[in-house]
């Protein structure tokens, strides 16, 4: 180890180093020394190769007395901010405990959108600077404003769990980040001769699965991720109830059999109730719907034309079918709120223009009234 030597400068050393080479000479490191507390503190400050001078150590070694004369933190003092993917693996671990399907969603944005971008990034690194960036990246890349707003709000809500969890002191940058507009309301729904010829081509193919579930998304209301999860106790024939204990917003609730829903699901008992309803072949839960759903779609020529995201038919346009036959044939919207399992009616609100016209007959009665009522006035004058 090189030999210290004292600079002209109090408390700032130098030392040659043995091996590095800068300019035909040695390299030299400066060091300084300074008290803390009584006790001597050696800190390196750094290289002539890197920039770093006698009186640039002087001026640092300056700052630190001044900050200790202040009673401020000196750097070595400091803790340094967690990388981002140490707090996102305590994160998964408390998702897998508490949020709806084990927290499926959140590890696949955190793999596919956030870890090549910020895994091995201090948090306090992060900027919201950094995360619009990643919003303006994102949105070139084609992903909708949903999907990019629910990546900043998991990145919000790792955040908040580190500060919750004593991990991090810092701010959180999503503050600092406009959200998405959302346009993502989906009006487009099928008609009965749309969902006829849609199920009777699910029916010709080699097993039941697609047909099965896309007739109890039509009958029932149910999400994707709600029919995979269904179980063998999770079916009430006794009532013809199905009871929805995982859905999206961790509100249980339960959907009604109709008699072809029924004899559906009688065909599929599992044999243990604890059994998937609709496993996939290795008996495990489905993890997504199948491609063949959006080949026969495309088949029918059900997206022909269209041009908006929005419009197009998905899986999920089987429930907003259900809910758009309710509202036509004259179901309230708090009945619908219940049957679909939105957490306030301000989701439903968007099937309010399909109720039968009873805010066009409330209207005319008004009209009728009051002329009633001018007519009755006329009469009296007489």
């Amino acid at each position: 180890m090189a030999i210290r030597e004292r600079t002209k400068y109090p408390g700032v050393y130098r030392r040659e180093s043995t091996e590095r080479m800068v300019r035909g000479r040695p390299d030299v490191c400066f060091d300084i020394s300074y008290k803390l507390d009584g006790k001597k503190i050696w800190e390196k400050i750094g290289w002539v190769s890197e920039g770093y001078s006698e009186k640039l150590a002087a001026d640092i070694r300056s700052e630190r007395v001044r900050s200790m004369r202040h009673g401020e933190e000196l750097p070595k003092q400091k803790t340094k901010a967690p990388l981002f993917k140490d707090i996102w693996m305590k994160y998964e671990a408390w998702a897998k405990q508490n949020k709806t399907r084990a927290g499926a969603d959140d590890v696949s944005l955190y793999n596919s959108h956030i870890k090549n971008r910020f895994s091995d990034v201090r948090m306090d690194v992060i900027t919201s600077f950094d995360l619009e960036r990643m919003k303006a990246d994102l949105s070139k890349e084609g992903l909708s404003p949903a999907t990019i707003k629910h990546c900043l709000v998991l990145i919000r809500q790792v955040y908040n769990k580190a500060m919750a969890w004593g991990l991090y002191h810092g701010g959180n940058p999503v503050r600092g980040v406009k959200m998405p507009t959302l346009q993502n309301q989906r009006t487009r729904f099928l008609s009965h001769e749309e969902a006829s010829e849609l199920l009777n081509r699910l029916k010709g193919m080699r097993t039941p699965d697609l047909h099965d579930m896309a007739l109890l998304s039509l009958y029932t209301g149910m999400r994707a991720g709600e029919i995979f999860n269904l179980k063998g106790y999770d079916l009430d024939f006794q009532n013809d109830i199905i009871r929805i204990t995982d859905p999206k917003n961790k509100m249980t609730r339960h959907a009604y059999m109709t008699g072809t829903v029924r004899d559906m699901l009688q065909g599929r008992m599992p044999g243990k109730p604890e059994q998937l309803v609709f496993p996939d072949r290795n008996g495990k839960k489905i993890a997504s719907i199948s491609k063949v759903f959006f080949k026969i779609v495309k088949e029918l020529g059900f997206n022909d034309g269209i041009t908006d995201r929005r419009q197009g038919v998905t899986f999920h346009t089987l429930r907003h079918t259900f809910a758009s036959w309710l509202a036509l044939q004259g179901e309230s919207i708090i009945t619908l709120k219940d049957m679909l399992g939105h957490k306030s009616t301000a989701m439903t609100e968007r099937y309010a223009h399909l109720v039968p016209d009873h805010k066009r007959k409330a209207a005319a009665r008004l009209e009728e009234n009051f002329n009633g009522a001018g007519k009755a006035k006329v009469e009296v004058v007489k």
